[in-house]
């Protein structure tokens, strides 16, 4: 078994073990409700509200923010349809998953990229936001593993993603 397939062993593994959790009624209607805040339309009402609550970092944290997802969705994109990896609700035999996936591949995490940007921008501008930030994030990312639509690593490269589109807005920022 070579280290792709091994990863991917893991992976299976540590999805059926997450999932697990997500069984139960009350965590299974929490992540549906989790993971819908990571859509994308709170970041917007939380950003345009800070721009006009805010007007100078509100300001700065909006367009940051606009930058650091017009980064990130087309690389999120582009990963998603070069890798072409099934969702675990896709590949793996009399697996349903608990909500209907928006699209076909899983890697990685869209939901978990959008809502580490989020947070990473909530950690420049408003420090004191930052550990509810990344609690949200990972709880969202999780959301999406216990609902059935992503692998544990799916999440991870999401996190990674976002992560590393905020830095770079961020520093596209500081140079202009």
């Amino acid at each position: 078994m070579n280290r792709l397939q091994k990863l991917n062993a893991f992976d299976t593994r540590a999805f059926f073990w997450c999932n697990g959790y997500g069984q139960h009624a009350p965590v299974m209607a929490g992540s549906r409700w989790i993971s819908r805040l990571g859509d994308g339309g709170l970041y917007l009402i939380l950003g345009l509200t800070l721009a006009l609550w805010e007007p100078e970092d509100g300001q700065a944290f909006l367009l940051v923010g606009l930058l650091a997802y017009g980064i990130e969705l087309p690389l999120y994109l582009l990963l998603k349809n070069t890798i072409r990896r099934d969702r675990p609700c896709h590949r793996l035999q009399g697996f349903r998953a608990a909500i209907e996936p928006s699209d076909k591949f899983s890697f990685p995490s869209g939901h978990t990229a959008a809502a580490f940007v989020f947070a990473m921008l909530l950690a420049q501008f408003y420090p004191s936001l930052m550990l509810p930030g990344f609690i949200l994030a990972l709880l969202i990312g999780s959301s999406r593993v216990l609902l059935g639509v992503h692998y544990p690593t799916d999440i991870a490269a999401g996190a990674l993603l976002g992560i590393t589109s905020t830095l770079l807005a961020l520093g596209v920022w500081e140079w202009i």
